[in-house]
């Protein structure tokens, strides 16, 4: 499960930021991928220092990429409707904390992996699957991005890679956690994770 999620993590960075203006999904997806991986591959951001600088972006990516909000929603399933507002802003928070401190510590894992991009599946009128194949010296892996259209911009709500959803894994963890236990045990789970007390 950690190679697995290592994986994913390494894969979800590979990301920049989307744009206000936001084109057809598998280009939006696939110039966002290209420009990390030249910013991962850069040769002045070595060092401690080239770490720093990589891992802001790297952060700052996250947050404009990902929708944790639809990601969270999608992650709890109907357990969402449990949550008051205070918990479940709090809950959004943790959640993402947790998202982007396991794909920042594997950043420095980036070995000149190449990224193919091989179509786009419509889900609904306003969610599509970015498919794509991340190549490297270990074999391929698919990777798809499964990606909703918020105004004029494409978000991330799930990774699926080799066949596993991020939302399908989580899911089932919060969901033994939440079986008999109130949202207040879960939120104290994810503070002691993220060392929030």
């Amino acid at each position: 499960m950690k190679r697995w999620f290592g994986r994913l993590m390494l894969v979800a960075m590979l990301m920049l930021p989307l744009h206000a203006f936001a084109g057809v999904p598998l280009d939006t997806v696939k110039t966002n991928v290209n420009g990390v991986l030249e910013i991962l591959g850069d040769p002045k951001l070595k060092g401690e220092a080239g770490k720093k600088v990589k891992e802001q972006r790297v952060e700052a990516a996250a947050d404009k990429l990902f929708d944790y909000v639809e990601l969270s929603k999608r992650t709890l399933g109907l357990n969402w409707n449990k949550f008051t507002p205070e918990q479940r802003k709090e809950f959004v928070e943790l959640y993402r904390t947790i998202l982007k401190n396991a794909y920042v510590d594997k950043i420095t894992a980036y070995t000149n992996e190449r990224v193919n991009f091989t179509k786009e599946v419509p889900l609904s009128e306003t969610t599509v699957e970015v498919q794509s194949t991340v190549v490297s010296k270990g074999g391929e892996t698919p990777i798809y991005y499964r990606v909703m259209k918020k105004e004029n911009s494409w978000k991330v709500y799930d990774v699926v890679i080799e066949g596993v959803s991020l939302i399908n894994n989580y899911r089932t963890q919060f969901r033994e956690i939440l079986g008999n236990n109130p949202p207040e045990t879960l939120l104290e789970t994810l503070r002691k994770k993220v060392g929030k007390k």
